[in-house]
């Protein structure tokens, strides 16, 4: 499943999951109907979701709330925030405003609308029962959880559903409940509107989430962690370990420094700097406010991408990578040899995305051919699948499976 642990739920509607076929055994597997909620946000049919309520889907409906009906396309996804753009071919639709979550108070009355048991359009009340909730659900490796709490009765099927104040103004977007059940006993979590407002922004710019990093391992500072490294505060975040080439290196964080501000904000735990570097990209300077052997401090700090640079991800190639839900990597001359091949690019992980919802192919599939062309490098498959439109077949083997495959989707 999804999530391992019992106690916290994802809001899918009840459903079951089957092991897809081994490439070679070629059946299909059983088809499952689920469903979500979304929220419009854009005149032009564009509505946020969860990433797990569109992961692994075929086909996507969406009903609005007159029960006109619409097929769905992915604009793009990102599972470390679980969060999904999809769009319908429609305009001239109602949009729900986003509110800057940073003001959103415990204790504040919110409203929780959305599709729980196939109950379409149900509101729901309560409050913020707290903020910056990291609760280890979400399992991608650049996960970011930072969750609004809210007492609000939310259950299965609410998922990708709007968390709103009282002003109608969005501030989240309902995401998991923590139930031994599975069903509504007492909180739900939702991602904040400032992580939406982001990752929106970058779908539509430039088809991927542009992400900096600070480049440091962290631990929330409490009286435990107070005594043992001999601290004189007893908020903030403890800078654990750093990275190589990371940013903060770069900038002169040591380990040891508690971190107490970011652009002027607070930051009291973990999550809550997780959530405020979430929303800057690659390239940006950010200042930072530290405590070091109790002298405070100012630092700016360039934050950096994955790879170690301060870049952004190239649109072109990104966003094709993200319709297809791909990774790629070119296969080195030993592998090749190996496999009695040429050359080949190695479909090294898998996400949602085309060849997810419209082929069988699995994970370590090697393409030597796309559209009858040679696939002789990664950035030239990408250069490839950029020009080409229409239907295309991809050729290549498995390491682990006699023969050659063949997978074939449109453009």
């Amino acid at each position: 499943d999804f999530f391992d642990d019992d106690f916290f739920h994802d809001f899918f509607a009840p459903h079951h999951r089957h092991e897809q076929p081994l490439p070679h055994k070629r059946e299909s597997s059983p088809q499952i109907v689920g469903s979500g909620s979304g929220v419009i946000i854009n005149e032009q049919g564009y509505i946020i979701t969860n990433n797990h309520v569109i992961n692994e889907s075929q086909d996507i409906e969406v009903t609005l709330h007159d029960n006109r009906t619409y097929k769905a396309a992915i604009v793009g996804t990102d599972p470390a925030t679980d969060l999904a753009l999809i769009q319908i071919k429609e305009d001239n639709l109602p949009t729900i405003p986003l509110v800057n979550s940073d003001e959103v108070k415990v204790g504040e009355w919110v409203l929780a609308v959305g599709n729980p048991f196939n109950l379409n359009s149900t509101v729901t009340a309560g409050i913020v029962s707290a903020k910056g909730r990291n609760i280890n659900i979400l399992k991608d490796e650049s996960a970011i959880e930072s969750f609004i709490q809210t007492d609000a009765a939310i259950n299965p099927g609410n998922s990708g559903g709007a968390l709103v104040n009282l002003n109608g103004g969005l501030v989240g977007i309902n995401t998991a409940i923590a139930s031994p059940t599975g069903s509504y006993a007492g909180y739900g979590f939702a991602v904040p509107s400032n992580i939406v407002n982001k990752v929106v922004e970058d779908l539509l710019n430039y088809g991927v989430v542009q992400r900096g990093f600070l480049g440091i391992i962290i631990r929330g500072v409490d009286g435990n962690l107070a005594k043992q490294e001999k601290l004189d505060i007893t908020e903030g975040v403890f800078v654990d370990s750093l990275l190589k080439n990371s940013a903060a290196s770069d900038a002169g964080i040591k380990v040891g420094d508690v971190i107490l501000e970011i652009q002027g904000v607070p930051v009291k735990t973990a999550p809550e700097l997780q959530e405020i570097i979430a929303r800057h990209r690659p390239g940006d300077k950010v200042s930072l406010l530290i405590d070091r052997k109790g002298k405070k401090r100012k630092i700016d700090v360039i934050l950096k991408n994955k790879q170690g640079d301060n870049k952004l991800l190239k649109e072109d190639n990104k966003g094709i990578l993200n319709i297809l839900g791909v990774e790629l990597e070119t296969i080195d001359k030993q592998t090749a040899k190996k496999l009695n091949i040429d050359c080949g690019v190695r479909i090294k992980k898998l996400y949602d995305g085309k060849l997810k919802r419209h082929t069988s192919v699995k994970e370590d599939f090697i393409i030597t051919k796309a559209g009858g062309k040679k696939a002789t490098s990664a950035d030239e498959l990408i250069e490839l699948l950029n020009k080409h439109k229409g239907g295309i077949m991809l050729e290549g083997v498995y390491e682990d499976y006699p023969g050659t495959y063949y997978y074939a989707f449109g453009l």
